[in-house]
């Protein structure tokens, strides 16, 4: 089969290749998928570059995310399973078959099935987006009636945050830098979209929100942490997912605001409690509560190209079509 990888830590251009490598075979508890779409996250740039250390077995063919289809199952694994179509997450979390390949292996209960009329596009942009989005979102409670704000509404967790949001019941606040990302977070279904660059943005959000609100689902915390500590009230938890640097803490002002910080990274999650996360983040797709990210997709042979893009921080999805010719 053809599949991207690599053998040492570094740039995209410096170390991932395309090459014809065995086919595996799902080991017990294990299914075989044929690989429609990869989808790209910035973990799995970060991971390939070295930023975090995971240890190289021989080889790694990347990337977490995706969708496709079973075509054979492991020992323990109901065969009843091959045939159907199934969005991917962790594939490549202590395994070297990640999905930047024409097939992966993975356990079952990584590979979810999809619902009836979910494409393959939704099913590639769900995995670590959604899953990190449902962590933030519920660890704490309801959010029925509540009040949350969503940092980067136009990223894929953002997205995804004030769709599972949305869905609980909430009413959804975002900030975004542009008018552009306003558009993508307003078709996502926000209630009110704020440009936080603006003056009286702090103002903006408290008078939207009717006071201080439950929930911030947080991307950058060293940046946003003034205006989120200006929307906040006693009991809100602010959690956030993505490492944009060290941060010192005002500790005075977060204990005078009685918030709850919380700190999101899957990786360390149970495994449990993330397969019955993507059981409800399937559900809510189910529900028609999921809307695809805006697209951008490229042969296999370009994944360096794409990761690259990844790294520039494009607007969307970028995915790995490993049918497509360049």
């Amino acid at each position: 089969m053809k599949a991207v990888l690599y053998e040492r830590n570094g740039s995209a251009r410096d170390v991932l290749r395309v090459e014809d490598i065995d086919r595996p075979e799902p080991g017990p508890g294990q299914v075989r998928v044929k690989v429609t779409l990869s989808g790209i996250n910035p973990t799995d740039v970060k991971t390939r570059a070295g930023v975090t250390a995971r240890a190289i077995d021989g080889f790694q063919v990347p990337h977490q995310d995706g969708a496709g289809v079973v075509d054979a199952v492991g020992a323990g694994v109901d065969a009843s399973r091959v045939g159907q179509r199934v969005w991917l997450w962790f594939a490549a979390y202590g395994n070297r078959y990640g999905s930047a390949a024409e097939y992966c292996v993975l356990p079952a209960d990584h590979a979810v099935p999809l619902p009836e009329g979910a494409g393959d596009e939704l099913g590639a942009c769900l995995g670590i987006p959604a899953l990190t989005a449902h962590r933030c979102l519920f660890t704490d409670g309801r959010l029925n009636g509540r009040t949350v704000l969503v940092a980067g509404g136009a990223g894929a967790v953002g997205h995804f945050a004030i769709q599972l949001a949305k869905h609980a019941g909430a009413r959804v606040i975002t900030t975004v830098s542009g008018p552009k990302k306003a558009e993508q977070a307003s078709r996502a279904g926000a209630d009110h979209v704020v440009n936080y660059r603006e003056p009286g943005a702090v103002d903006t959000i408290r008078a939207l929100a009717g006071g201080p609100v439950d929930r911030i689902v947080e991307v950058n915390l060293g940046a946003n942490l003034e205006l989120d500590l200006a929307v906040t009230g006693p009991d809100t938890v602010i959690s956030t997912y993505a490492a944009a640097g060290d941060v010192e803490l005002p500790v005075r002002a977060l204990m005078n605001a009685n918030v709850t910080l919380r700190f999101v990274l899957l990786y360390g999650v149970p495994s449990h409690e993330l397969t019955a996360a993507a059981r409800e983040v399937t559900a809510a797709a189910a529900a028609g509560a999921l809307t695809v990210l805006p697209i951008h997709r490229y042969p296999l042979a370009d994944v360096v190209a794409a990761q690259e893009a990844v790294e520039a921080g494009a607007v969307g999805k970028i995915v790995v079509d490993p049918a497509a010719t360049a």
